[in-house]
């Protein structure tokens, strides 16, 4: 399984993955009218900047999600198909347990549609991740990963 990793030696703290994040899932996926004209989609994918050192942080897609086992609806689950932790929209009724429960701080509230949370996809209907394709400094990389037996 692909999963994204943040290499912080290497970024600039430019703030690009969010902006790149928060178009790629925007109704238009137009960077000019994702900012200007539609309701804020948050970005799932959220620079830490502490002085010396900074990160984009996301979803881990952890082995043991403990969104997914507190997760009260089953609308956050592990996509079969391709191991990724998923969240289904219908399902999810913004109880806010999955927020609670990551680890890392990676699941937020979708501020355009307060009902349900939001959090990195891995921006399966594209391919390569928004965040990736356009950090300018190549600070978050896509690595495969063995999955544990």
């Amino acid at each position: 399984m692909k999963r994204i990793r943040a290499v912080e030696e290497w970024c600039l703290g430019c703030k690009l993955c969010e902006v790149h994040c928060r178009t790629a899932h925007s109704k238009s996926k137009d960077i000019v009218k994702c900012y200007k004209k539609e309701a804020p989609s948050p970005a799932r994918v959220v620079v830490e900047d502490g002085g010396d050192y900074n990160f984009a942080l996301n979803c881990r897609h952890c082995k043991d999600a403990k969104c997914v086992k507190s997760c009260i609806t089953g609308a956050m689950y592990r996509d079969p198909e391709t191991g990724y932790i998923v969240n289904n929209p219908d399902k999810c009724i913004g109880c806010w347990t999955c927020v609670l429960a990551c680890p890392y701080g990676a699941i937020m509230r979708d501020t355009s549609n307060k009902k349900i949370v939001a959090k990195c996809d891995m921006c399966a209907e594209v391919g390569t991740p928004a965040c990736v394709a356009n950090c300018p400094n190549q600070a978050l990389i896509l690595v495969e990963e063995e999955e544990e037996k």
